[in-house]
């Protein structure tokens, strides 16, 4: 699955950007004190119902709703209509709005026939300015590709920066189109990230988002990567920007998961310690609580997955098997997600791996 396809299951924007790590953060968690064979694991995992890694769903965190499923094999077919209709239906729903629409675009970047049909019927319609510019920018990260810049060619910087650019301005016409939405702002974080915006003009661009839609999950995802250390920021202001979030957001908003992610992006230690501090304990915690919140709410919530999916990976680490088993059964089948993704083609062996290790410890405890 390609990074920017973090934005779009969790929370809702299109374009992956991670590069796969080798580094001792994602060693430390295959190695429990006594890990079972990977034979008896993995009988353990299928007894539970648990799918083997061929059958797990490397493009999404969670499965999609039936109308959005429909909805783009409809654009793949070459039918726009039921996109407006959609989009029209989510309305100001802007979690949902900015998830459809990085959906759109992704589709629309591999084959666009359906989009410009649309712009030609409806020329000042800000859904299809809206999924023209979510299109653009992802076709601008394809260009760059996901390896590290010392392994990136001079062409594909070229390319990457020069959609960016001619990117902005089709966000900008969108946000003209529907003042009030915050959709064309969060998906210029991806061009902030990618062309390097000055930390000032962030956190303008940050205005306009927060103005609109203040504890937005996917705006929220997508800004803390650009506050990272491997991006625009540092490991100082990427905790600060994901503590501050959290704390300021209510119970629900799943923005609990940004210290999780934080802590996940700048970790390089070998020690499994690390993550069972009190303070990450504390943490998961929080987000076993803001968990819950959200399903009580709204159990199609964008991002909810995603929040769950860190959730099992920490409460691995912590050996608190059943309750990691108990979030491994309610996103099992989709690995799209962190830490997963980190490992691109291999995403859903490890997924398994992990899971059938939780699995198997929570079988021996009880």
């Amino acid at each position: 699955m390609t990074v920017l396809l973090w934005i779009l299951g969790i929370l809702a924007l299109p374009v992956v950007i991670a590069a796969v790590w080798f580094t001792g953060a994602f060693v430390k968690e295959l190695f429990s004190p006594s890990p079972p064979g990977p034979d008896e694991a993995a009988q353990t995992a299928e007894r539970l119902g648990l799918l083997p890694a061929e059958r797990q769903d490397t493009e999404h965190s969670a499965p999609l709703p039936d109308e959005w499923s429909a909805t783009l094999a409809a654009v793949r077919g070459g039918d726009w209509q039921p996109a407006a209709e959609l989009l029209r239906a989510v309305g100001r729903d802007w979690e949902r709005r900015s998830t459809v629409t990085g959906l759109l675009g992704t589709a629309a970047a591999e084959e666009d026939a359906w989009l410009l049909d649309w712009e030609a019927a409806r020329p000042e319609d800000p859904d299809a300015a809206v999924v023209r510019a979510q299109s653009t920018v992802y076709l601008a990260w394809e260009l760059r590709g996901a390896l590290r810049a010392e392994s990136t060619t001079r062409e594909q910087f070229d390319g990457f920066h020069r959609t960016l650019a001619a990117a902005r301005e089709e966000i900008a016409r969108a946000a003209a189109l529907l003042p009030d939405d915050p959709t064309p702002y969060i998906t210029e974080i991806w061009v902030a990230l990618g062309l390097g915006y000055p930390h000032a003009e962030m956190d303008k661009l940050w205005a306009e988002i927060t103005t609109r839609a203040p504890h937005h999950y996917g705006a929220h995802h997508a800004a803390l990567q650009y506050w990272c250390a491997k991006w625009r920021g540092s490991k100082e202001l990427a905790f600060d920007f994901a503590e501050r979030a959290a704390a300021e957001a209510p119970v629900g908003s799943l923005l609990t998961s940004l210290p999780l992610i934080a802590h996940f992006e700048h970790d390089r230690s070998t020690d499994v310690a690390a993550d069972g501090t009190p303070e990450m304990v504390a943490r998961v915690d929080a987000g076993l609580a803001d968990a819950a919140a959200a399903a009580a709410a709204d159990p199609g919530r964008p991002g909810l997955a995603q929040l769950r999916h860190l959730l099992a990976f920490y409460l691995h680490l912590q050996d608190r098997h059943e309750a990691a088993l108990e979030q491994f059964r309610l996103v099992d089948g989709y690995v799209d997600a962190v830490p997963w993704r980190y490992r691109g083609d291999e995403a859903a062996t490890y997924y398994c791996r992990v899971r059938n290790e939780t699995a198997q410890a929570a079988a021996r405890a009880s």
